[in-house]
């Protein structure tokens, strides 16, 4: 099996495809649910701050009581142990057939995964807010078994927005179990400092180790405590700040866990060179904590989006780092195949192509003519903006006179025109009439772009300015002089 990879698509699909039995010693999973409204990834646009269009609807299919949704519970009820059965057959008197009870019927079947691919001495970490978390938990206990529960973490934060009409909600739930009863777990690694206790006796012994102790007054027995071992964190964290919108971590990512809480998971329960999967990757937070810890790892997810962030995110933190993508279309007859599939799918994955950040509302149901945006900077805080529109098939002159006029309403610089098909003389001659950008660096750029995705895919980018990311960059990855980088 390989490690260090990034899986496009459906993780149900993917562990049963590729990940083999007993084959993972740590899973953190951050699952999506809300029971008001769609789960999205929303990026922020650079000029105002707020969120952009770019509406990733992968889950609204999948978390309603509706089309697969109830031919999963169904396998569940023939192929699944009888426990879990059970459990599921009262949740569904309970609930009936509601967004929660689709929810826990997609989680039940990638449960059932996810504990066949876990290592004997691997654990599992379930992060969730406490919406769905007491259900979670029994679900947990069926498909893992009631014996193999550790903990429930309790993450408590500090973030804005306090509610007037009853106790402001600033938690969120991380169930931790084991698949058995021996598993990793590594004191030393995750133990706070111990500070000296006023009560207690402090000396120091023969090795020269710094120690407390106490006498019990009943038993008259001594406890001692060395301050090198330091203490467990209680299953209360309170020392791991919510990540604000300031955080040079940061990108924009509304579920983004803080990196400080990855690595203590992952240090409390794998040790160097074990691997970690993440199915529900998102922006890929555990993947860089695994990364940086020297694990290895597996990350899935269900979008090109969030693929395409993974990627970026990775390199910029460890620079010339080796890992493998699959799923991706890495020819011209696979980008074919995706815009016949899934033609907002094959959007978002063309325009991170070039770098670019997609945009499109599907709800809206309008067509605005515009598939994403690439941003630049050629002088000093003046964010510029080119637009990108997307074409899988039946390219005409009509598109790009299309584009021109998005380009003027917009009010944009520049635009870009991403086509499968190669483009007509008509159209190239359209896009040359609409002339150049003068940057005030003193070059000048033509104003609309052809590129095809074959051209893309072997690696040309548009004729740009200076760029800017349209997400902030994250740290780079510090390590110790000398070091060497693990590749695959």
């Amino acid at each position: 099996m390989e490690t260090n990879v990034l899986y496009y698509g459906d993780n149900l699909e993917i562990l049963r495809k590729y990940i083999p039995d007993n084959s993972i010693d740590l899973i953190y999973l951050d699952p999506p649910f809300n029971s008001q409204a769609t789960y999205n990834v929303l990026f922020k646009e650079p000029v105002t701050g707020k969120p952009s269009q770019a509406q990733i609807e992968a889950f609204q299919d999948t978390w309603h009581w509706f089309g697969e949704t109830p031919r999963t519970y169904e396998e569940i009820c023939r192929t699944a142990p009888a426990r879990v059965v059970e459990m599921m057959k009262a949740f569904r008197s309970f609930l009936g057939g509601n967004d929660m009870m689709a929810y826990l019927t997609m989680m039940c079947i990638r449960l059932l995964e996810l504990r066949r691919v876990l290592k004997d001495s691997g654990s599992i970490y379930l992060h969730c807010d406490p919406t769905a978390s007491h259900y979670l938990k029994l679900l947990m206990d069926a498909v893992f078994g009631a014996r193999q529960f550790r903990n429930e973490l309790v993450w408590c934060y500090e973030t804005a927005g306090k509610s007037k009409k009853q106790f402001s909600r600033k938690h969120d739930v991380i169930l931790f179990y084991s698949m058995s009863a021996e598993w990793i777990f590594n004191t030393r690694e995750v133990a706070i400092p111990r500070k000296p206790n006023k009560h207690m006796k402090v000396g120091v012994d023969e090795s020269g180790r710094e120690y407390e102790e106490k006498k019990d007054k009943r038993t008259g027995k001594v406890y001692r405590w060395y301050f090198d071992e330091g203490r467990l964190p209680l299953d209360y964290w309170t020392d791991i700040p919510f990540m604000n919108r300031e955080e040079a971590q940061r990108l924009g990512y509304p579920t983004q866990k803080p990196e400080a809480l990855l690595e203590r998971i992952i240090k409390a329960s794998s040790n160097e060179g074990d691997l970690v999967l993440d199915p529900f990757c998102g922006c890929g937070t555990a993947l860089v904590a695994a990364e940086r810890l020297k694990r290895r790892w597996i990350g899935i997810d269900i979008t090109h989006l969030a693929v395409g962030i993974m990627k970026w995110r990775l390199e910029k933190t460890f620079p010339g780092i080796k890992y493998k993508v699959v799923g991706e279309p890495v020819d011209l007859e696979g980008a074919k195949a995706l815009a016949a599939q899934n033609k907002y799918q094959f959007q978002w994955w063309a325009v991170s192509l070039i770098g670019g950040q997609p945009y499109g509302d599907r709800k809206k149901g309008a067509d605005t003519g515009i598939d994403g945006y690439v941003y630049f900077m050629d002088e000093k805080d003046k964010v510029k903006k080119a637009i990108v529109s997307v074409k899988g098939g039946g390219t005409s002159v009509k598109d790009v006179r299309d584009l021109s006029g998005v380009i003027d309403r917009e009010k944009a610089e520049m635009g870009i025109f991403l086509t499968l098909e190669p483009p007509t003389k008509p159209m190239m001659v359209e896009a040359a009439s609409k002339g150049f950008y003068s940057s005030p660096q003193g070059r000048d750029y033509p104003r609309l772009q052809i590129l095809t995705i074959e051209e893309c895919l072997a690696g040309k980018k548009p004729d740009l300015p200076p760029w800017v990311s349209p997400v902030p960059a994250p740290e780079r990855a510090r390590r110790a002089e000398g070091e060497q980088r693990r590749m695959v």
